[in-house]
Formats: C-alpha cells, sequence, structure tokens
C-alpha cells in the first residue's frame, strides 16, 4: 500500500534523491562510491576546536587490524566521556567518514572524544567478523583511556540503522563477556532482527523509501552469510534474537514511523522496559529512515534535540542540544 502520503512534507526531498537502494553483488561497489562521494559532496570543513586523527589499532584474535577515526576536543581539560560510534550502511557499505558530521557535533556539544569504527563490511566479511572488529575498538577505547583522555566510567555506544544493529550486538556482547562497563547504548533506528525479512504480515507502510524490504534481504544475507529468518541465528548477529535483555545500560532509541525498523525497534523497546533496562523511545511520525539527512525539517530538528539531550543527560553534561547530530547512511 503506497505510503507517500504519510512522509512529512519537509522530509520529501530525501525519498526524491533515495528513492530505495538497489543492491546486488553486481551493483555493491558502485552503490559504496556513489554513498561515499554523496558525503564528501554534503560534509562541512571540521570546526577549529575538532582534531581529526587515523590509526589502526589490533582487531580480533587472527584478523586485521581495525582502523579507528579518533574526533577530539583539539584543548581538554578533564577526563572527557567517550563515544564509540559505528556506521551504519546495512553490513554493506559505509564508513567512518560518513558519520565526521556527527561525531564533530559530540565533540563540541558535549566535551566528548568520539572512536568511530571502520569495521569489515559484507559479504566479504561475514558475521561476526564486523561485531567483532567493533568489540575491538571498544576494548581499546576503554584500555586506552588515560592516553585518550577519557573517563572510563562514561562511554556509551551510539549507532546508525546497521550501526545501530552492532551497537546493540556489541553491548550485549560487552554485558556477556563482562571486560568493558558501557554506561549508556544510544541506538538511532536499529537494523536489530533478522526475521524482519520473513515476516508473515508485513506493516503496509513501513519500507518503501530509503532502506526497502529488498535492500533488507540483500543486507541480512550478506552478514549471515545465509538465507536470514532461520533457527540457528546468534543474538550477536541480530540482537533481538536475544532470549534475556536484563542487565543491559540505559537505552536510548529512535525510530520513524514509516521506516521499515519500526516494529522491531518497538519490540526491543518494550522487551528492554520489560527486563528493567531503563529506556527512553521516541518514534517520528512521518519520518522514514535516515530522515533526519533533511537538517532543515522540524522533524530532523525535533531529533537532533531529543538525541543531543539524551547523551547530555547520560553523561552528566549540560549541552547545546538542537545542532543536528546528521549522519548519513
Amino acid at each position: 500500500m503506497p505510503s507517500r502520503h504519510l512522509v512529512d512534507q519537509e522530509v520529501v526531498p530525501l525519498i526524491e534523491m533515495l528513492p530505495g537502494f538497489q543492491l546486488d553483488r553486481a551493483s555493491l561497489e558502485q552503490t559504496r562510491l556513489m554513498m561515499m562521494e554523496l558525503g564528501r559532496e554534503n560534509r562541512p570543513p571540521t570546526p577549529e576546536g575538532v582534531e581529526v586523527t587515523r590509526r589502526h589499532i589490533h582487531g580480533p584474535a587472527d584478523a586485521p587490524e581495525v582502523g579507528v577515526v579518533i574526533s577530539a576536543p583539539r584543548s581538554k581539560a578533564a577526563a572527557c566521556p567517550g563515544i564509540l560510534h559505528i556506521h551504519g550502511g546495512g553490513y554493506v557499505m559505509g564508513a567512518p567518514d560518513m558519520g565526521l558530521v556527527t561525531d564533530a557535533a559530540y565533540v563540541t556539544q558535549l566535551g566528548a572524544v568520539v572512536v568511530s569504527v571502520d569495521y569489515r563490511l559484507a559479504p566479504e566479511t561475514t558475521h561476526p567478523g564486523p561485531v567483532e572488529d567493533c568489540y575491538a575498538a571498544l576494548t581499546w577505547l576503554y584500555r586506552q583511556a588515560d592516553g585518550l583522555g577519557v573517563d572510563r566510567k562514561r562511554i556509551v555506544v551510539t549507532g546508525e540503522s546497521a550501526g545501530g544493529g552492532l551497537a546493540a550486538a556489541m553491548v550485549l556482547m560487552a554485558r556477556d563477556r563482562g571486560e568493558v562497563p558501557v554506561a549508556f547504548q544510544h541506538l538511532i533506528f536499529p537494523m536489530l532482527d533478522d526475521r524482519t525479512v520473513v515476516a508473515p504480515e508485513p506493516s503496509p507502510y513501513l519500507g518503501q523509501f530509503v532502506w526497502t524490504h529488498e535492500a533488507n534481504l540483500f543486507g541480512w544475507t550478506a552478514l549471515l552469510g545465509q538465507a536470514p529468518g532461520g533457527p540457528d541465528v546468534s543474538p550477536y548477529a541480530a540482537p533481538a534474537r536475544a532470549p534475556d535483555l536484563s542487565g543491559l545500560p540505559p537505552t536510548f532509541m529512535i525510530c520513524g514511523a514509516l521506516d521499515l525498523f519500526l516494529e522491531e525497534d518497538l519490540d526491543y523497546a518494550r522487551r528492554l522496559i520489560r527486563a528493567g533496562v531503563p529506556t527512553e523511545l521516541h518514534v517520528y511520525p512521518g519520518a522514514p529512515h535516515g530522515f533526519m539527512l533533511v537538517e532543515s525539517a522540524e522533524v530532523s530538528r525535533a531529533f537532533a534535540r531529543d538525541s543531543m539531550a539524551a547523551l547530555g543527560r547520560a553523561l552528566g553534561v549540560r549541552n547545546g542540544a538542537g545542532a543536528n547530530p546528521q549522519s548519513a547512511r
């Protein structure tokens, strides 16, 4: 059932520019390049008070090094909050540079040191490679906190879309391994459940723009290396599969009302609340996947305020909430 009439009018330019990803193995590399070029064209200069450095750290056992991009205040008066940022891209595309605007906003408004992870992509690397790369970055951030000027008690994890899925999976992993305490998880329309691909009665209004049912099938198949929806999928690949969500850190989640991930995100938030996890959830009307790319839209401004305010509360920082921490998919 067509849902264009439900799209917020200020967000319509997004669905005209990105009506839906057409993904397959033959076109994947071209799509990756297109997304990176789009990100470069729309990226403003790095603010003067922000220093960006790149390095490689030890990866998971028997795996390559992991690239990270570190955005930090040029001058730090005390131990800063630490944010591990995981970019989106359906598990098959994207890079940390897509989130540099967001990272700079976290630095300038929250005084945080941000580590963005260049995890390996599917289908070249299937699960558990990507989440293990992210976990390696988390443990590095924790162990190197003194050198980075980070307060180990104020490390949060954030991600958009597939990055939100990896963030949620990695936080489950951190809880279960007991090596790194995560203070807060900040999940932006996270991609949590492979079973959405095989839902017997999909919503008639969700997933018609930007990230579609067809793209979702491709992304999950690439990550899992098999057809999604089967009985043996790990919760570290699809966090919605986790039988127990207790003991997770306080959580902030958002989703657009027209996003394909809405129902899986609503269910995950409900289960977090039932497990005793302090959870804040926002659903934005008229909003498809990636809606905040239209920075001038009021719904995007509302997201920016809610997102930064939640992070500020979690980190004990009085911040200038309101500027859009825009992050491309």
